[in-house]
């Protein structure tokens, strides 16, 4: 069991791996070849030495000197030049050289299970998600250049996204936004002109994040294409031309924006920059690409590709900050005291702090399934489905849930909770912004209705809950009643399921956020019934079946006088196994008075 949280000071200087035994379980759970496992512990502890030291300390600073937009030079010239505090450029420097930005696997000299580099994206958004949004889209450029990019620059890109040397390395960026556009993408208007085996970009972009990076992904509109987001052609544009020139584009400004302030988010001005087409590799045969590459109709696709990788970063963006707010909320109530207690001795403020931590343990236990899903699926198809319609469901629920627990652990501090000077104020500056980022809730709702419509991804939610729940079973009254509520909520799934399918399109719509949490609150059920089970399994420990025990009926169950007469005691009786991560006797879970949760 971990010390008690008034032994630490705060959170940062702390190695953040060591102080969550929830992270080595996921990773215990998900990578079960132990040379995997291995890998897993060597970069994932170094990690958290480093977040918790030396990236999150400078964050704090930065946070308060954001990106400043240096636009001309002494002779008037238009430079566009982004100023960053020096503690901005260490932390990236930093995990550069951790193999953050796409090169961990140059670092450890082998493919990287997704799990692993789910952890370490946890890890980083802990300190600061402006960081990961940066280091994170340099990840996903590179990912777009290596499978798409033309012969004649796609080893030196990626080469340098890719490499381990903040000197050589380059980062990478995302054009999408338009400002007529926004969500509706098929309205935007840059043009794409073909200039020979090249083309030429003309347009505007509205939110353009991580606007000093070296090389950009674009959307833009070919020649003769047609109207919509089918029209739509993926591009490559470098910042700077072979003479390091500007490649033809203007900041306009930097965005006012309310949190995420580390990275530069800027209005820019495309005139006829040199891009390089997406998905123009030559055919296997060895032929020349068609003419017409640009206007096969999927470029859409390969740019989504991008937004999904990042959908999913954007959740994990919020599972760190959800778990950095409950461990600055646990430091601060073992610390503070009110009327000759410790406040973390009244059932309110214990209550406030299991359930954190529990929602937080539901949201990376369906995190950390979009992550392990196309290696631990029954096929690799099956994976893919669960992993396609996951990511959404992943993104809007982490999001919602993450900033109601910002609020939550917010209040835990009282006033000095909005004050600047104490770290929950940014948390929940930045939380709010993930909710937008990549797709609001109601994008993302609308994504979950195209994976059921486009590959009838929902039957492989179906299957998993139905894998979980079997996996539970050996666990008997441990976890009847959280296997119960799946159950029942499995069945309300598959009805909902045909009711979105048969009803007229506009109240299919308007109902679409709540059959979205729907479907994601019954995987994450079932998803803690698993883990609950295996813990069980392993150690005889039943702190994972209280956590499911309580999610379930939390978010499944329907309890008369909303819970009110529930005479349970487990966040009283169990509080500190549960908060401090110790060991509960079988036995001790199933005498807990009153209900079962």
């Amino acid at each position: 069991m971990l010390p008690d949280y008034a032994e630490y000071g705060q959170a940062i200087g702390l190695d953040w791996y060591a102080v969550d035994p929830n992270l080595r379980f996921l990773l215990d759970k998900t990578l079960p070849e132990e040379e995997d496992r291995l890998l897993a512990e060597e970069v994932v502890s170094e990690y958290g030495a480093l977040v918790g030291s030396r990236i999150a300390p400078r964050a704090e600073v930065t946070d308060r000197h954001g990106p400043v937009l240096d636009r001309y030079d002494a002779w008037g010239g238009d430079v566009g030049r982004v100023v960053h505090h020096p503690g901005w450029l260490e932390n990236k420097a930093d995990l550069v050289r951790a193999g953050f930005a796409g090169g961990l696997e140059a670092k450890v000299g082998r493919p990287v299970p997704a799990v692993v580099t789910a952890a370490t994206a946890y890890l980083v958004s802990q300190a600061e998600t402006a960081a990961y949004c940066a280091l994170g889209m340099t990840s996903g450029a590179a990912d777009i250049v290596e499978r798409y990019a033309p012969d004649q620059v796609r080893d030196g890109l990626l080469a340098r996204l890719t490499s381990l040397d903040p000197e050589h390395s380059f980062e990478g960026g995302m054009f999408l936004t338009e400002r007529q556009g926004g969500s509706d993408v098929g309205a935007n208007t840059t043009r794409a002109m073909q200039d020979g085996s090249e083309w030429r970009l003309f347009g505007e972009k509205h939110f353009c994040s991580n606007v000093d990076a070296d090389v950009f992904i674009v959307l833009a509109r070919p020649d003769g294409a047609p109207a919509g987001s089918r029209g739509l052609a993926t591009f490559i544009v470098p910042r700077h031309l072979d003479d390091a020139s500007p490649n033809g584009f203007t900041v306009k400004r930097l965005k006012p924006k309310l949190g995420t302030v580390g990275v530069p988010t800027a209005e820019v001005s495309l005139e006829g920059s040199l891009a390089f087409l997406a998905g123009s590799v030559p055919p296997s045969d060895g032929t020349a690409p068609p003419l017409d590459a640009a206007r096969d109709g999927k470029g859409i696709n390969r740019m989504m590709e991008m937004v999904n990788a990042s959908r999913f970063g954007v959740a994990l963006m919020s599972l760190g900050i959800h778990r950095r707010s409950f461990l600055e909320a646990a430091i601060y109530a073992a610390h503070r005291e009110q009327f000759g207690k410790r406040i973390d001795a009244y059932p309110l403020v214990r209550e406030t702090l299991v359930d954190l931590l529990v929602d937080l343990e539901a949201g990376l236990a369906l995190s950390f399934e979009c992550a392990a899903a196309t290696r631990s699926a029954p096929s690799a198809d099956e994976g893919a489905l669960l992993r396609r319609i996951a990511i959404p469901l992943a993104k809007i629920r982490s999001c919602r849930i993450g900033l109601e627990s910002t609020i939550q652990a917010l209040e835990v501090l009282g006033g000095n909770g909005y004050m600047n000077d104490w770290p929950l104020a940014r948390q929940l500056r930045d939380a709010q912004c993930h909710t937008i980022w990549e797709g609001t809730e109601n994008i993302c709702a609308i994504d979950v209705r195209r994976a059921m419509r486009s590959s009838g991804a929902e039957q492989a939610v179906l299957a998993r809950v139905d894998r979980a729940l079997e996996a539970a079973a050996p666990a008997g009254r441990l976890l009847e009643s959280a296997s119960s509520a799946v159950r029942a909520a499995r069945e309300q799934l598959v009805e909902a399921i045909a009711y979105i399918q048969s009803v007229p399109e506009d109240l299919a719509l308007l109902q679409l956020r709540r059959f979205s949490y729907l479907m994601a609150d019954t995987l994450e059920g079932a998803l803690l019934c698993e883990e609950a089970a295996f813990e069980l399994d392993r150690s005889g420990n039943a702190r994972k079946a209280a956590i499911a025990r309580r999610f379930t009926a939390r978010r499944l169950d329907s309890r008369p006088l909303r819970g009110i007469t529930d005479p349970d005691r487990t966040v009283l009786d169990h509080f500190e196994p549960i908060v401090r991560y110790g060991e509960i006797e079988p036995s001790a879970l199933l005498s807990t008075a009153g209900r079962s949760v």
